[in-house]
């Protein structure tokens, strides 16, 4: 079992989760989202985690083929930034939990980096804070995104028991 921590202030983040050992498929089957939030069920399971080995977020890069985009991070859709299709160049190695396994996260100062229709889309860079103010993680649940929390690997860290 595994807690995660603040890399600022040493508070836990999460309760004790088990580790998943692939990021699981993600829904966007308009069927399976709630009909109240519109959001997709969650990408990991309550008390589970997952390493997401491949970008996540912000820096952007322009991609190569913008003839045939590709979606700028994983289990996301296509982003174009400034004209051009852009793919992330963000941290790698990001945690993956249910959100309701961070509930003492809050958003940002005025709402940073969480805009989007009905929750943060989760592609403008951390959006949710430790309680001591430090960002530490970046929540995606909008009506067209994945519904997970990323906590950042290098202002969170791992104890496991």
């Amino acid at each position: 079992m595994t807690i995660f921590f603040c890399s600022k202030c040493g508070s836990a983040i999460t309760p004790e989760l088990a580790e998943l050992a692939v990021v699981p498929d993600f829904s966007n089957d308009e069927r399976d989202r709630d009909k109240e939030t519109r959001r997709a069920p969650s990408t990991v399971p309550r008390g589970r985690y997952a390493i997401d080995p491949e970008p996540w977020g912000p820096p952007y890069v322009v991609q190569d083929d913008q003839e045939d985009p590709k979606p700028a991070q994983s289990r996301g859709l296509v982003v174009c930034r400034q004209g051009d299709y852009v793919v992330s160049a963000g941290s790698r190695q990001t945690v993956l939990v249910h959100p309701d396994d961070a509930e003492g996260l809050q958003p940002l100062p005025n709402w940073e980096n969480s805009s989007g229709c009905c929750g943060p889309t989760g592609d403008e860079g951390l959006n949710r804070a430790c309680p001591c103010g430090a960002p530490v993680a970046t929540l995606a649940a909008d009506c067209w995104t994945p519904y997970e929390l990323h906590l950042d690997p290098v202002r969170t860290y791992a104890f496991s028991q």
